[in-house]
């Protein structure tokens, strides 16, 4: 099996572990980034009000972008949204 397993490693190329990139930056990452910021700013009890008009994209994919980011830094927040507005809040 170890024979196999060279011939098929042999396919690839091997680069240096400080060349491998350690990250995305996915296309929400500016506007995801200005509201995390904004949102550590937050007042208990107060809530971000960000008109859907000046997203870069739908509420659905800006809100999972928000998602994905909150849970990689282990922070609670919640949103809600309305024709014109999306709400962010630390839960």
């Amino acid at each position: 099996m170890a024979t196999n397993d060279n011939a098929f490693a042999k396919k690839f190329q091997s680069i240096s572990q400080a060349d491998v990139p350690k990250g995305r930056d996915g296309k929400h990452k500016q506007i995801v980034d200005h509201l995390l910021e904004s949102i550590a700013t937050l007042r208990d009890g107060s809530a971000l009000k960000v008109p859907l008009a000046d997203l870069p994209d739908t509420k659905e994919n800006i809100r999972s972008a928000l998602s994905r980011a909150t849970r990689q830094r282990n922070m609670d927040v919640a949103t809600s949204s309305d024709e014109n507005f999306l709400y962010i809040w630390k839960a």
